[in-house]
């Protein structure tokens, strides 16, 4: 492959590589043209299909994709079959074919802004050669390759809503709990690395009232602008907006009455505007927006911001370090300890009337597994002794651009075989995961019996863990 196919291979790799789908590397010569291999009586070749499950059909090409994706984003393939990888694509069609059959809606404004959000993306990373993107995906127009994209995701967004759909409602009680523990032979249980218990103290850059205003100002003038001039709102959002999640699509976002997305403040004064009207500036934790409401469709509505977040001045941030640096000389002077000078002085909400004890935001407890921290976490508290106060670190959140923080270990618990009482959490999470698994391999049971699924050639001679030939 030439250099450039080679550039946009890796660009192509960042954005679809857990997607799911086989579309996404192309063959020089594919022996099937079928969009997003969906099957089509009028065209559907017999040449080059390996695999139909319902509606769609897999290619031979398919899987060497699949395998030629894997290994550009450096997985370990050694010792996976051919056989274990195509059953892995079976599985992912079933779930697309089932969500189809299941009515499972699509989020048509989701999936259209990820195509842009991927198609920018790449773009960035190839210096805006969009005559090369195409010719690497063999599409004669930017719409063409848009579509194919469009159905990477939807039917990869598909696969996904069926899965979550098979197993969301899925819990476990303790006395299950219990009874998985005790069924793991004593020599075979799970041993947990070492755990840390962390707490922090944040003070944060107070915003003046000058800084607020300031910004009321600029929105009421590009509010103003639109309304009198007819001035554009996406120019504004592009030039301006410091929502970088949503600039790509012109700040928008798709709001659902019955089921809440953003903030509460934003959304009372999304639902409150009439089609065309555009909010009087309002403030939430991430900074100032004005909305334009542009369509009402049932339930839910389109939206547009403009996020500004006002400025901090250098005297609110030193304020804040000399804070945060007198808070630090207490603590190592022992006038106060880390739990009350949390709830005392801490800033974060979070985490301030827990005595500033951080949450892990995987398990939901206050233990943190030091191989699996985070490293940015990890490079701060990893030289820490027991109840030791760390230098004061600078950071920053999504809604904050400066803050400062100080942490320390509340508690250490060593490497150790699972104890149940100590464990509960952990136990119960693979408790919950072997019940997940034990119902999608119900699922797909049930669910290949009850679907049109055809493998044909060398493939028939797998040994799947599933049912996929019906000779079970």
């Amino acid at each position: 492959m030439k250099s450039t196919n080679k550039t946009f291979t890796v660009a192509l790799l960042v954005f679809f590589g857990s997607l799911g789908a086989q579309e996404i590397i192309q063959d020089a010569t594919p022996e099937v043209k079928v969009k997003d291999s969906v099957v089509n009586s009028t065209r559907v070749k017999v040449e080059g299909v390996a695999a139909v499950v319902g509606d769609f059909i897999i290619l031979e090409s398919d899987l060497d994709r699949e395998i030629a994706q894997l290994e550009a984003q450096g997985a370990d393939l050694e010792g996976v079959t051919r056989c274990e990888l195509f059953g892995r694509l079976l599985e992912s069609k079933l779930y697309a074919h089932q969500a189809i059959q299941d009515s499972v809606l699509v989020n048509e404004l989701y999936i259209q802004s990820l195509v842009e959000q991927q198609i920018q993306g790449i773009l960035g990373q190839t210096k805006g050669d969009m005559e090369g993107l195409l010719k690497f995906y063999k599409k004669d127009s930017e719409e063409a390759l848009r579509e194919e994209m469009y159905e990477i995701n939807k039917n990869a967004y598909l696969a996904k809503e069926m899965q979550d759909k098979v197993i969301n409602e899925i819990e476990v009680t303790p006395e299950e709990v219990r009874t998985f523990f005790n069924e793991i032979p004593e020599d075979e249980r799970p041993t947990f690395g070492t755990e840390l218990k962390l707490a922090q103290i944040v003070v944060i850059p107070e915003v003046t009232q000058e800084a607020k205003q300031a910004v009321i100002d600029k929105l009421n003038g590009f509010k103003k602008d639109i309304e009198e001039n007819g001035s554009s709102f996406t120019t504004k959002v592009l030039f301006y907006t410091e929502d970088t999640a949503s600039k790509p699509t012109g700040g928008k976002y798709t709001l659902n009455r019955k089921r809440p997305r953003m903030v509460k403040e934003f959304r009372d004064v999304a639902f409150s505007l009439q089609e065309g009207e555009i909010s009087d500036p309002f403030e939430t934790d991430f900074g100032f927006h004005i909305i334009l409401l542009e369509k009402i469709r049932g339930q839910e509505y389109d939206v547009r911001h403009i996020l500004i977040r006002p400025d901090l001045t250098q005297e609110a941030i030193q304020k804040a370090k000399d804070e945060i640096e007198k808070v630090r000389k207490m603590l190592v002077e022992g006038e106060v300890t880390f739990a009350e000078a949390a709830r005392e002085f801490s800033d974060e909400k979070e985490t301030k009337f827990e005595g500033g004890q951080l949450t892990n935001p995987i398990t939901q407890d206050f233990n943190f597994e030091l191989t699996k921290m985070e490293p940015e976490l990890y490079a701060q508290i990893q030289d820490l002794k027991d109840g030791e106060i760390s230098p004061i670190y600078q950071d920053e959140d999504r809604i904050n651009r400066i803050k400062f923080k100080i942490l320390t270990v509340t508690d250490r618990i060593d490497d150790h075989k699972a104890d149940f009482a100590k464990d509960y959490l952990k136990i119960k999470e693979l408790a919950l995961q072997d019940k997940q698994i034990k119902a999608i391999e119900k699922w797909q049971k049930e669910t290949i019996i009850d679907t049109y699924v055809k493998v044909n050639g060398e493939y028939r001679d797998c040994e799947f863990q599933s049912n996929w030939l019906k000779n079970q």
